[in-house]
């Protein structure tokens, strides 16, 4: 008989997601960490100076309140409070103007002057209908057999299999197309390819749904409630327990993997058939990102009025731009005006930084593993849009692709959606298989990134996984 019915390897949000959901079912589990605490790609720490607490990782989320598992773990009982910024995105232009993203969609379109109308059409019915749409967005491909989720589903898909320029080519004003690239560019795909819309179109629709809000005093808030609702539950969490081989696990009936294929192939390749080894082997993982943190003295001097209300600011100025900027990253170039993504907490949240001054978070993508220094263009693109702001910097930390790894390991090369996230990938993540959370080997489940829906705080890998897992033992029907 084993101790334990389940190990989960690894204690970012998907693990602790998966863990999470076998101990409300009525398994014993325990998480293996081999970082001093929990949390991957959320966590928080002062990295410039002390006082200012920068997010190490993930900053934003968009599913941080909606999704289907976060909603049914109801974290805020462990004292995890979210703040939505007045405005959750903001994107400004040359011409001293910014877009900006309301929760209310009339509200944001009335900003887009011609394209208004345009953008309302595909817009007020995607946000109506958020709740029942989500859980099929947020899952593996299927059918639903509802015809009315089936039909809603198809709509969704007509719009988020193209590509972002030609979803673009709907608009005819520069600040909506530039509103749908630098959405579309968390895709971390060219804007030209196939799928690159789904971002734009997910992106936006959260914006208005839940308005991208972010934890008080920092991401780690988020595991640190995921332990606390895990310990109630009964679940246990060892940290420093690196995992190599299978011979360090545990007894236990099943094992669920929070890694990417890579790490997963090192650890347990020999129980798994030739074939599923080489499909993992030949997954494909995306560009990296450049992340700087910055202590500032005053908030970011924005020339564009409203840039003060938002959470989250895309720098990159039109759509022509912007996809020239990731295509170049694509095509294995540093791009000399990167796409830069900036959230701005301390606005909102006076515990990331003393009175009067502010913590910057920042990042823009760049090939995977590139060993380019991105901090001149980063602060270029931020001064490009805010006039003064090199003169109000305190400190800068710098981080690169290959501190990121070091870091949390699943960001192979500085990849932060757990591998690319286009056609050739978006239905066979990380393997051709009708369940992608099962392996040949009945005991050993994939919780990561690396499977559907793929990156982002959302916690829905490891919650489809241990619902897999849960199905497959017969531990539930």
């Amino acid at each position: 008989m084993s101790d334990l019915d389940a190990v989960v390897v690894g204690g970012g949000p998907n693990g602790l997601a998966a863990a999470i959901t076998l101990a409300r079912a009525g398994r014993s589990v325990t998480v293996l960490e081999a970082a001093d605490t929990v949390g991957g790609g959320a966590r928080s720490a002062e990295r410039t100076l002390p006082g200012f607490v920068h997010d190490v990782c993930s900053a934003i989320y968009p599913f941080g309140r909606i999704s289907p598992f976060f909603v049914e773990a109801g974290l805020e009982r462990h004292g995890l409070r979210w703040i939505e910024p007045p405005a959750s995105l903001g994107h400004p232009l040359d011409d001293g103007s910014a877009v900006i993203v309301e929760r209310d969609v009339a509200t944001t379109a009335a900003g887009l002057g011609k394209d208004a109308a345009t953008y309302r059409r595909l817009f007020d019915g995607l946000v109506r209908g958020w709740e029942e749409l989500q859980p099929d967005v947020l899952a593996p491909f299927h059918v639903p057999l509802s015809p009315r989720r089936a039909v809603r589903l198809g709509l969704f898909g007509l719009d988020a299999l193209q590509s972002a320029t030609s979803l673009a080519r709907r608009f005819h004003g520069e600040r909506a197309r530039a509103l749908v690239a630098g959405a579309a560019a968390h895709s971390i795909i060219r804007l030209t390819e196939p799928v690159s819309a789904a971002a734009a179109v997910v992106m936006l629709a959260t914006a208005h749904r839940d308005g991208w809000p972010f934890p008080a005093g920092g991401a780690g808030r988020i595991p640190e409630a995921m332990s606390a609702e895990l310990a109630r539950l009964g679940g246990r969490i060892e940290t420093g327990h690196r995992v190599t081989t299978l011979a360090d696990l545990p007894a236990s009936q099943v094992a669920l993997f929070d890694l990417t294929p890579r790490q997963l192939v090192a650890i347990a390749g020999d129980r798994f058939p030739p074939g599923y080894r080489t499909a993992l082997a030949s997954f494909r993982y995306g560009p990296g990102v450049f992340k700087v943190d910055i202590a500032i003295d005053g908030p970011i001097p924005w020339r564009a009025a409203g840039l003060e209300r938002c959470g989250t600011i895309h720098l990159g100025g039109t759509l022509e731009e912007i996809a020239r900027s990731e295509a170049e990253i694509s095509a294995g170039r540093e791009p000399a005006r990167p796409f830069v993504l900036l959230a701005q907490q301390s606005r909102f949240d006076p515990s990331r930084a003393p009175a009067g001054r502010h913590a910057v978070w920042a990042y823009c993508h760049v090939p995977n593993g590139s060993t380019a220094d991105m901090t001149e263009p980063i602060l270029g693109q931020i001064e490009r849009f805010a006039p003064g702001f090199r003169d109000r910097i305190l400190a800068v930390t710098t981080t690169s692709p290959a501190q990121l790894e070091a870091y949390d390991p699943n960001a192979i090369g500085g990849d932060i959606a757990g591998g690319r996230l286009d056609l050739g990938q978006l239905f066979t993540r990380p393997a051709i298989r009708v369940d992608p959370y099962s392996t040949p080997d009945p005991s050993i489940f994939i919780c990561s990134a690396s499977t559907p829906p793929g990156g982002g705080v959302h916690g829905m890998c490891g919650w489809q996984a241990a619902r897999s897992a849960l199905r497959r033992t017969r531990w539930q029907t």
